[in-house]
């Protein structure tokens, strides 16, 4: 049940909802794109009718889950305004660069590349709408390298400085954000699960296909394409999503001890948690089955380094708040007088910490006269919901493994031709349709929610980041986003199964020409 007045959990309530909505059209996007150019390369190379067939079908689909993901794009992004206004204004000097070229990448470029591609075919030579086409691809990436830059930065934020006078965060060096080492991360590894979301949508519509017995040659064309680029990117996932832990275990410690249910820290090389039932409230994991060493290798890939416990790093943000509290003395002296050099001296030597202070505002106004219980609550507060993270990476894990052999078992009747053969197979390949969506909103729960309680980590809280408007503001919003987006539910879903019905016949009536039959 949602609280009725809290303005902070209804707009992140409101925001997640809306980005994990957003999110569904995404992944497909980038994963169609790039697979509309390898089809579309193989009829350039071919000249076989049945490839452009394939490039023009799947990109109708294409285009309908394009139209719904700037629909949902576009209002989710108005939210930095709204709802989270004193967030903007504290880091928009560095956060609004990237937001203003993912919107010209998105609505310029890639909307350009959009509209030659479909209304290009007889207008472009061949070679012209394959390059427009596999522009596209890149475009639809490099959109998300720009979001992936922005969010890289709210978990690791480099390349800037919190300037006293203007009470901001001011960007120092732009080169260090957009080649941030977790955004980079990020990037390669949501892209890559946007290729696996796409290979599975190309290989459970045409399992439904061959399960109806119908356009069999279009299908297991699909279906090879899609096995053999999902099992390459699956493999990618993997590989790219253990980077991501490794970076995650440097810069952010307490979400990896979250995730791996580590309340004391263990001696090195530090075990992994395959399974287990954490208590948040008696601080351990029941029931835990590990893996000696596993977790140390992968986590600090190395024998001698800790894995840090929850307990410990709850001991360590208690220093850093009390660090915070002499930055923040410092900036309220220097508001005063700006030329106070013993205050200048203290604010440098502990304003990294400065927004561990502001945890304080959430139970005393004046962060300097908190009691050292406060320091203890706030220090707690920095340890996230550990079931919940806990238990989403590990499905979202299992799922990524289960990707790797379900890709490489289609790969292999791909190429035995033996697709036809085990209908058990088509009906797993087209129940596990909603698999990789799930997977890739998880891996968003884990990397949003495990940031919690910063909206930038370790800078700025995130109940001090909202704006100004009372619950009843939030909650008209929240009712408006929830009926518009079930709206755009329904319609997605009204296309998508009509046109899957169809199959590639509704493309007969306009571009089926003498001689553009399939053979298999």
């Amino acid at each position: 049940m949602l609280p009725i007045n809290d303005v902070v959990m209804l707009s992140r309530v409101q925001f997640g909802m809306t980005a994990l909505y957003h999110f569904l059209f995404v992944p497909l996007t980038i994963g169609l794109s790039n697979l509309l150019g390898i089809m579309e390369t193989v009829y350039f190379i071919t000249n076989r009718p049945i490839w452009k067939t394939m490039t023009q079908y799947w990109g109708l689909l294409f285009g309908i889950n394009v139209a719904m993901g700037v629909a949902t794009g576009v209002t989710m992004e108005f939210q930095f305004g709204t709802n989270w206004a004193y967030y903007s204004q504290y880091v928009g000097d560095i956060f609004g660069a990237p937001l203003a070229i993912e919107g010209l990448m998105a609505f310029f470029l890639e909307a350009t590349f959009v509209g030659l591609f479909f209304f290009g075919w007889d207008k472009l030579s061949r070679g012209g709408h394959l390059l427009v086409t596999w522009l596209l691809a890149i475009g639809a990436s490099f959109s998300a390298l720009w979001i992936l830059i922005a969010n890289g930065w709210m978990q690791h934020p480099v390349g800037a400085r919190f300037n006293f006078h203007t009470m901001r965060m001011e960007l120092q060096d732009f080169y260090s954000v957009v080649f941030n080492e977790v955004a980079q991360a990020k990037f390669v590894h949501t892209i890559s699960a946007g290729y696996v979301v796409g290979s599975m949508f190309v290989i459970a519509i045409s399992a439904y296909f061959l399960l109806k017995g119908s356009q069999t040659a279009f299908a297991k064309r699909s279906m090879a394409v899609a096995a053999a680029f999902g099992l390459a990117s699956s493999l990618c996932v993997v590989v790219l999503g253990d980077e991501s832990g490794y970076l995650a275990n440097t810069n952010q410690r307490m979400k990896i001890a979250a995730i791996e249910g580590i309340w004391k820290t263990d001696p090195s090389p530090a075990p992994l948690t395959l399974f287990g039932f954490p208590d948040q409230k008696l601080h351990t994991t029941n029931y835990a089955i590990r893996v000696p060493y596993a977790l140390g290798l992968i986590a600090t890939r190395s024998l001698t380094r800790p894995v840090y416990g929850i307990e410990d790093l709850v001991s360590h943000t208690k220093d850093r708040i009390r660090s915070g509290i002499l930055a923040y003395n410092a900036l309220l002296t220097l508001q005063r007088n700006a030329n106070d050099s013993d205050a200048l001296q203290i604010f440098d030597a502990n304003q990294h910490d400065i927004g561990y202070g502001f945890l304080l505002q959430k139970y005393v106004p004046d962060v300097r006269h908190a009691t050292a219980q406060q320091i203890e609550q706030a220090a707690w507060d920095t340890v996230p919901d550990v079931p919940i993270l806990f238990w989403s990476f590990r499905v979202m894990a299992g799922c990524g493994f289960y990707f790797i052999a379900f890709f490489a078992f289609t790969f292999y009747l791909c190429q035995k031709r033996r697709l036809t053969e085990y209908r058990w197979f088509l009906w797993i390949a087209l129940l596990s349709l909603p698999l990789p969506w799930l997977a890739a909103e998880l891996g968003w729960v884990v990397a949003e929610y495990g940031r919690q309680p910063w909206v930038v980590e370790g800078l700025l809280p995130t109940f001090l980041g909202v704006s100004s408007v009372s619950a009843e503001m939030v909650w008209m919003s929240l009712s408006g986003f929830i009926l518009f987006y079930t709206a755009l539910a329904v319609v997605e879903l009204y296309l998508m199964v009509k046109y899957i019905r169809l199959g590639p016949t509704v493309l007969s009536s306009h571009a089926a020409k003498p001689g553009d039959h399939f053979h298999d």
